[in-house]
């Protein structure tokens, strides 16, 4: 019991923290501070946290990294700062709701790439098959019905106090602009995912690789705040809620999130991690609307639970191949096994 209990546990701590990031990171840049300094300080912070533990962790299993290890390194970090840009672009045009509920975009993003790529193959006869690729366009379609259609305002909450009184939507052509950042979002932590996938099977030092990554996501978006940021005033950390934000973003969004994540992950399998995604949906709406005064719209709840339905689909998918892949395993272990116990008779 004790074996699922610490993992769920985990990763329910893991969504709360990414929700709670995403409203924090909507609340700041209300507020005026750019989405490329708030990139820059956070990874610059996870990864002076990730620098001395990583390389401890990893000490005695430490691959050496060599300069197409380190390419690999770069092109995650490219595609990680383009997830971020475009991401914190997409919650500032539209709502910590619309932006919890694109992520669940990402596995129906992630096969159509694999398939692309060669990575998977698609058999329209296979249920697996069938149910991720249903599952990605019933997915895609919610993402459309929740950028499109706004609808009635289902659950609205009292006014903040300590943040900005700005209205949560200004106008309908935001909305949907944060809809179209929020997919493109999707796209790079898609593409993200396989690359880091293809550079852990020969750098398997996970924390060495997030340290990396951070790494060069801070350096991007140095490089980007010099040659757009002109006003030394964007780089202040003023109000004190922007310093919280950035360290927050830091420590608990990156370094301290990851690292649950990639535990929960170890101990239990993708398929297991995946499946709390939705619930970070329920998280945002009842922060958004109970502490910072936002409203809950009839088209969000519509396009999320379409979207939920498509990635439980998916997801459906993806545990069938893989109890397929361990049923095949068994199967070519068996006859050996049976060789060689008659061979010691």
């Amino acid at each position: 019991m004790g074996k699922v209990t610490v993992p769920f546990v985990g990763m329910i701590i893991a969504e709360c923290i990414q929700v709670a990031l995403i409203i924090l990171s909507k609340q700041v840049m209300s507020q005026g501070m750019t989405s490329f300094i708030f990139i820059f300080y956070s990874n610059t912070i996870a990864a002076l946290v990730l620098l001395p533990s990583s390389f401890f962790i990893h000490r005695f299993q430490r691959p050496p990294i060599t300069f197409s290890t380190l390419s690999g390194f770069f092109i995650l970090g490219l595609l990680g700062y383009l997830a971020q840009v475009f991401g914190y672009a997409g919650i500032n045009y539209s709502s910590s709701t619309l932006a919890t509920a694109m992520l669940n975009l990402v596995p129906g993003f992630t096969f159509i790439l694999a398939v692309l790529f060669r990575m998977e193959e698609l058999d329209w006869r296979s249920p697996s098959s069938l149910a991720k690729s249903l599952g990605t366009i019933v997915s895609i379609a919610g993402a459309f019905i929740a950028t499109l259609y706004k609808g009635a305002a289902l659950l609205k909450g009292p006014s903040p106090a300590n943040f900005s009184q700005q209205p949560l939507f200004s106008q309908d052509s935001d909305w949907i602009l944060g809809g179209l950042f929020l997919a493109a979002d999707c796209v790079m932590a898609s593409s993200f995912t396989i690359v880091q996938a293809s550079i852990l099977k020969k750098y398997p030092a996970g924390l060495i690789v997030v340290f990396f990554y951070c790494f060069f996501v801070a350096i991007l978006s140095a490089v980007t705040c010099l040659a757009v940021e002109r006003d030394i005033s964007a780089w202040s950390l003023e109000p004190k809620l922007r310093l919280l934000s950035v360290l927050y973003s830091g420590v608990f969004g990156s370094a301290f999130q990851v690292g649950v994540t990639t535990w929960c992950l170890h101990q239990t399998g993708p398929v297991f991690v995946s499946m709390f995604k939705p619930i970070g949906i329920v998280i945002s709406v009842v922060i958004g609307v109970l502490f910072l005064g936002d409203a809950f719209y009839l088209g969000s709840l519509i396009g999320a639970t379409v979207i939920v339905i498509g990635f439980y689909s998916v997801l459906w998918g993806k545990s069938k191949d893989i109890e397929a892949r361990s049923l095949e395993s068994r199967g070519k272990q068996t006859p050996l096994l049976k060789e060689n116990s008659s061979e010691d008779v």
